[in-house]
């Protein structure tokens, strides 16, 4: 598929070779690396090997991304777990909003994968399923940037392209169809208040899985990009120990 449009600053793809432990991490929906690049270089400082894939269609401008599809940005994720392959005997998988879906959709069918963090992950958005009545609509406001801090701001697309929305809808549904399919360890954040994937997202992934060691942590001090909001510390550091403790 040919774009016309170069990938932003930020918005790159990023690898850090270290041991032989991997870590992929998937930005989200109408986003970019930029939003989980600071998690991905904490987890490189710690030693691990990680992989930033950036999202087809994702990081350059939006009408690249209306010409994707869901699988696209399935093996966008693929290509990153299978660059993880080649240097891990152990990987783990993080995302954040639909890299958090995507993340759900790796667990469901690489059973290798060691353990998962979802971030305010996305398995169903009542907001968005309205845009099958839409006629005549190409484009909808910007979703991106949910973010507490008001020094902050995420790298994302100030349009939403319908089609896209389309797009998701089906990777949730998929998604949520083979949630009993998962049965790695999770650890499963979200933030009490965001305002673009509900909160009850967390539940109904926590209740859906298989796995045994499974658990919820709330984030109270951020919105929907957390990975870029008060709490990321505390992400990095809850996601640190849960990666430690699944070794």
């Amino acid at each position: 598929m040919s774009y016309q449009y170069p990938v932003l600053p930020d918005a790159e793809a990023f690898y850090f070779e270290g041991n032989k432990i991997g870590i992929l991490v998937s930005h989200g929906f109408t986003g970019s690396t930029q939003s989980m690049r600071p998690l991905g270089e904490a987890y490189a400082r710690a030693g691990y090997t990680v992989c930033g894939p950036r999202l087809d269609g994702h990081g350059t401008h939006y009408e690249d991304m209306e010409q994707t599809a869901y699988k696209d940005w399935i093996t966008s994720v693929e290509e990153g777990y299978q660059w993880l392959k080649e240097r891990c005997d152990t990987i783990f998988v993080t995302g954040l909003s639909m890299g958090g879906t995507l993340t759900l959709y790796m667990a469901e069918n690489y059973t290798d994968i060691r353990a998962i963090i979802p971030i305010n992950a996305a398995i169903t958005v009542p907001s968005m399923e309205n845009v099958n009545e839409l006629e005549n609509v190409r484009f909808l406001d910007a979703i991106g940037s949910d973010i507490k801090n008001p020094e902050v701001k995420e790298l994302a697309y100030e349009k939403t392209p319908v089609q896209s929305v389309k797009e998701i809808l089906q990777l949730m549904e998929k998604v949520k169809g083979n949630l009993s399919k998962v049965t790695c360890p999770a650890l499963i954040f979200v933030s009490d208040e965001d305002h673009v994937v509900p909160p009850f997202n967390a539940q109904l992934i926590y209740e859906g899985i298989e796995s045994e060691r499974k658990s919820i942590f709330s984030l109270k001090n951020n919105y929907h990009v957390a990975t870029l909001d008060h709490d990321q510390q505390v992400i990095i550091d809850k996601t640190l120990e849960f990666i430690a403790s699944n070794l």
